[in-house]
C-alpha cells in the first residue's frame, strides 16, 4: 500500500493568508483543494511538499456570480456543482459536458474547477509507483534526465490531461491569480506553456481564485472526449468547440481547442478560416483536415498515437455537425460506451 509522507497541513480562512504561507513557506508548500490528483502523486512521490496549503475553508472561492457580462466562477466549486448547475448547462454548454465527462461522480465531488485547470501534466513514464520509475532510473520530469518518450527531447513531453481548460478556453475565458503582491488577470490560454514540467505559467506563491467567462450572447459550444472506457479515464483526445453564427446560419467566429495532444491546450486556427462560411459538410470537413493536421500526440498515453491523431478529424467533425444542429446523440452514446 502507497502511503503518504509527512507534510505539515495549513488552513487558511482566506485567498490572501493562503497566499502569503505560499510566500513564507517557498517551493516547498503547494495548495491543495479537493486534492483528487495532488495526494495520488503525494503518495507516488512525484511531488512531495513539506506543506500543504488547504483552499477548503476559502469560501470566497466558492462563489458564483451571474451577470448581464457574463458569469464568474469561484475556483473553488467542486465539478459538481458545475455539473449541477442548469445555467452553465444551457448557455456554457461546452464547460457542462467536459465537467460531466471528468472521471466519476465521487471523485466530481472533491475536484474542484482550479484543481482541474491546474491538473498535473501525465505520462505513461511518470505516472507510476516509486518502485517502478526508480527501475527505468526515472525520467526527466521527476528524478532524472532522460525523456524516455522522445529520448532526444530536451524538454519533458508529458500531456496536458485537463477536460475543463480546453472547453473555457473555447469559451475565451480568463482567470484570476492572486499572490502576496496582488492580483493579475490572464486569458486562460495564456496560463498554459507546453512543456511537461513547467506547464503553468502560475507562479508557485501564486492562487487561482477564479475563472471569468464573457456573456454566452448567442455562442454555442460543446465538449468530446476520446478515452479508452466511457467512464473515469483521462483523455487520450479533448475536442472543444464554440461557434457563433448569423442569422442565415454563416459562421461569424468560432474557436477550436484541442486537450491531449501537447503539454498544453492547443488553440488553433481553424475557427479563424471558418468565418463568413455556412456549417456545410465540405466546410465541416475541410476544419476538421486543418485541425487534425495541428495534432501531434506522443507515445506516453493510453492506445496507438498514430490512431490517436487519425481520429482527431474524426471528433471535430462530430463536434461541428453538434453546433450546427445535427442530433449526435446516438454518436455520444456509442462512444461512450465502446470499449476501445
Amino acid at each position: 500500500m502507497m502511503r503518504l509522507p509527512w507534510f505539515d497541513y495549513r488552513a487558511p480562512a482566506s485567498a490572501l493568508e493562503a497566499a502569503r504561507i505560499l510566500a513564507a513557506e517557498g517551493p516547498d508548500a503547494m495548495v491543495i483543494a479537493g486534492g483528487t490528483d495532488l495526494l495520488p502523486n503525494m503518495k507516488r512521490r512525484q511531488q512531495t511538499p513539506h506543506t500543504l496549503v488547504s483552499l477548503r475553508r476559502v469560501q470566497a472561492l466558492k462563489r458564483f456570480s451571474d451577470e448581464q457580462a457574463g458569469v464568474t466562477l469561484g475556483a473553488g466549486l467542486t465539478l459538481t456543482q458545475i455539473v449541477r448547475s442548469d445555467r452553465l448547462r444551457q448557455a456554457y454548454r461546452g464547460l457542462w459536458q467536459a465537467a460531466a465527462q471528468v472521471a466519476t461522480v465521487h471523485l466530481r465531488n472533491a475536484a474542484t474547477l482550479g484543481g482541474n485547470l491546474c491538473l498535473d501534466t501525465r505520462c505513461n513514464y511518470y505516472n507510476q509507483n516509486l518502485e517502478w520509475r526508480k527501475a527505468i532510473d526515472f525520467c526527466m520530469k521527476k528524478d532524472g534526465e532522460t525523456c524516455w518518450v522522445a529520448t532526444a527531447s530536451k524538454r519533458c513531453v508529458a500531456v496536458s490531461s485537463t477536460d475543463c481548460a480546453p472547453a473555457l478556453i473555447a469559451l475565451d475565458a480568463r482567470v484570476r491569480l492572486a499572490s502576496a503582491d496582488g492580483e493579475r488577470e490572464v486569458p486562460l490560454a495564456d496560463l498554459y506553456l507546453n512543456d511537461g514540467m513547467h506547464y503553468l505559467a502560475r507562479r508557485p506563491d501564486e492562487i487561482l481564485t477564479e475563472v471569468a467567462l464573457p456573456a454566452s450572447d448567442g455562442w454555442r459550444s460543446t465538449y468530446w472526449k476520446l478515452r479508452r472506457r466511457g467512464s473515469f479515464d483521462f483523455p487520450v483526445l479533448g475536442v472543444a468547440c464554440a461557434v457563433k453564427l448569423a442569422g442565415n446560419g454563416s459562421v461569424e467566429r468560432a474557436r477550436i481547442v484541442l486537450g491531449a495532444v501537447a503539454s498544453r491546450p492547443v488553440l488553433t486556427d481553424a475557427g479563424e478560416r471558418l468565418a463568413g462560411k455556412p456549417l456545410t459538410d465540405d466546410a465541416i470537413a475541410q476544419a476538421a483536415a486543418d485541425v487534425a493536421s495541428r495534432a501531434k500526440p506522443m507515445d506516453n498515453t493510453d492506445l496507438d498515437l498514430y490512431w490517436r491523431k487519425r481520429v482527431v478529424g474524426e471528433f471535430v467533425g462530430y463536434a461541428l455537425r453538434e453546433l450546427r444542429g445535427d442530433d449526435m446523440d446516438a454518436v455520444r452514446l456509442r462512444i461512450a460506451k465502446q470499449v476501445l
